[in-house]
C-alpha cells in the first residue's frame, strides 16, 4: 500500500482557485525540487530605527533597484526559498499548518491566509509569533504580498508597514519564469 503524498504548498492552501492563475503563476508554485529564477527588483526601506531592527531581525533586503534572483526548493509540504538582492540572501522556510501559509524569516514566523483574486494570489496576515510568542495580529495589517502576471512575467509586490514603526520594506518586480 502506498504512503499518502503531501500536495505541493501553494496549490494544497488555494484549492480550486489556483487553477485559475495565469500560467507563470502556476509554474513557479507547481515546480518540485530546485528551481532558479532572475529578474529586476525595486526595494524601498524604512528609515526610522524601530523599522531597521525589524528589518535586521527578518533579513529583509537592502534599499535599492537592480537584480534579484531567486532560489526555491520545493518539496510537497515544504518550501526553502533564498532571495539574492545585491550582496544580500534573504532566506525563509515554508510550510502549511492550520489552513494557513508559515513562513519563518529570521527571528520570526508569520502564518498567511492565501487568496486567489483576480488573477494573482494575495497574501494576508493572520497570525506572527516572535521567539515563539504570538503578536498582535492588528499590529500586521500593513504586512501582505501580490503575485500576479503581466506582460508575460511573473511579477512580485511585497510590502510591510507597522504601527510606531512605519514602512519596514516594499519591495516589487519581476521574474523569468519558463
Amino acid at each position: 500500500m502506498n504512503a499518502p503524498t503531501t500536495p505541493l504548498l501553494f496549490p494544497e492552501l488555494l484549492g480550486s482557485g489556483f487553477g485559475a492563475l495565469p500560467p507563470r503563476v502556476r509554474m513557479v508554485h507547481l515546480r518540485q525540487g530546485p528551481q532558479h529564477l532572475s529578474g529586476e527588483v525595486e526595494v524601498a526601506r524604512g528609515t526610522r530605527w524601530l523599522s531597521r531592527l525589524c528589518a535586521w531581525a527578518t533579513r529583509l533586503p537592502p534599499a535599492g533597484k537592480g537584480p534579484i534572483t531567486v532560489e526555491i526548493d520545493a518539496t510537497p509540504g515544504h518550501e526553502r526559498w533564498t532571495r539574492h538582492v545585491a550582496s544580500h540572501a534573504m532566506p525563509s522556510r515554508l510550510w502549511s499548518r492550520d489552513g494557513l501559509l508559515c513562513e519563518r524569516l529570521g527571528l520570526v514566523t508569520f502564518g498567511f491566509r492565501l487568496h486567489a483574486e483576480d488573477g494573482a494570489i494575495v497574501w494576508r496576515v493572520e497570525r506572527v509569533r516572535v521567539f515563539g510568542l504570538p503578536l498582535p495580529k492588528a499590529w500586521f495589517d500593513g504586512v501582505g504580498a501580490r503575485e500576479s502576471e503581466f506582460d508575460g512575467r511573473y511579477h512580485f509586490d511585497v510590502a510591510a508597514s507597522l504601527p510606531l514603526a512605519g514602512l519596514l520594506v516594499r519591495y516589487k518586480g519581476w521574474l523569468h519564469v519558463d
